[in-house]
């Protein structure tokens, strides 16, 4: 494997680890009440039944996906996944991503002004490139400090050792433990409460609900026998297997893993040809990968190969937790069933 190979690994398994890390502490939840989410002043009925607001407000969070789209109260008090408690005072006004999945999260919350700065790695959607950068996995924190955020967004198992740093130099840090999709659509909310745009976030999400229900509805009453074996592969010679985000999204797309390991892990030639997937599903932004797939002795005679089931897929939809991840769904599930889709 040639250096640039190496470093690229290095980094997409970096973020892919975050998937299967430990879920959030919190579990992310932003609705009234929820453990971990406390906002001063929040309206109560006091006779033990819902007023007629609390009834349209209940109206409104169905039509939105079920996230709360009215106004934050502050101070609000909120829990990370590393179970500090973290109370705002008002909507930060100066923001750092650590990662390029929480810089997509804020330009998809609207918050593109408040952002001073992201990491080396950000570049969707387009005005993220000219945003100021303040490292890769190991975070620059002077450039940090320089930018002087009120808030500091990133994940514990991508970013960890930065978060300790910047929160011994004072700096507010929330930090994010994403493992399923669920989490990711828990973790929009929470950014929109604490920003104030959770009018914004409950369009996101509205969205990634409604694009995840396509898939379901599509695979829907699939008998086991009929499913499609999966085999995929993001970098040579590594696949993905069990307690990871590219597994979930296989599932949920009426696929079958043939991964038989937990994780990410290089794979046995030999096995995949014995496994013999239905289907291949490869990293298309790795220059030369399809090639190399279809290139290894014996593989021909596997089924996906065969049949013409190698599908190229964006990197980043898959690997980064945030709001284009269900587009990534639907991508994986025309994949594997692309007549379920015409």
């Amino acid at each position: 494997m040639n250096r640039w190979l190496k470093q690229w690994l290095t980094v997409i398994l970096a973020v892919l680890l975050a998937f299967g890390a430990a879920a959030c502490a919190s579990g992310g939840n932003t609705n009234s009440g929820s453990d971990g989410v406390t906002g001063a002043g929040e309206e109560q009925s006091h006779d033990g039944h819902e007023s007629a607001t609390e009834t349209e407000k209940a109206a409104q969070q169905e039509e939105t996906g079920g996230a709360e789209a009215a106004e934050t109260k502050y101070p609000l008090t909120v829990k990370d996944a590393s179970g500090l408690e973290i109370t705002f005072e008002k909507a930060p006004e100066r923001i750092v991503a650590l990662s390029p999945s929480e810089t997509e999260v804020l330009f998809a919350l609207g918050l593109g002004d408040q952002i001073v700065g992201v990491s080396d790695w950000s570049d969707y959607p387009e005005e993220a490139k000219s945003k100021p950068k303040v490292g890769g996995m190991e975070a620059n924190t002077e450039v940090i400090l320089e930018a002087n955020p009120d808030l500091v967004v990133g994940g514990l198992s991508f970013n960890g050792g930065t978060v300790e740093q910047l929160r011994e130099l004072d700096l507010t840090v929330f930090a994010s433990e994403l493992k399923t999709l669920d989490d990711v659509i828990a973790h929009i909310e929470q950014i929109g409460q604490i920003a104030n745009r959770n009018a914004e976030a409950a369009e996101v999400v509205k969205k990634m609900k409604s694009e995840r229900q396509t898939v379901l509805d599509a695979v829907a009453g699939l008998p086991e026998e009929e499913k499609r074996t999966v085999y995929i592969e993001f970098s040579p010679g590594w696949t993905v297997g069990k307690g990871e985000f590219m597994d979930e999204l296989i599932t949920l797309s009426g696929g079958v893993n043939v991964a038989d390991q937990d994780g990410w892990y290089e794979i046995s030639e030999e096995k995949i040809i014995a496994s013999n997937p239905d289907v291949i599903l490869f990293g298309k932004n790795v220059d030369g990968l399809e090639a190399t797939i279809k290139g290894r002795a014996g593989w021909d005679k596997v089924e996906a190969i065969a049949q013409q089931r190698v599908f190229g897929i964006d990197d980043n939809l898959l690997s980064r937790p945030g709001p284009r991840v269900t587009q990534g769904l639907l991508e994986v599930a025309k994949s594997i069933y692309p007549e379920k889709f015409e």
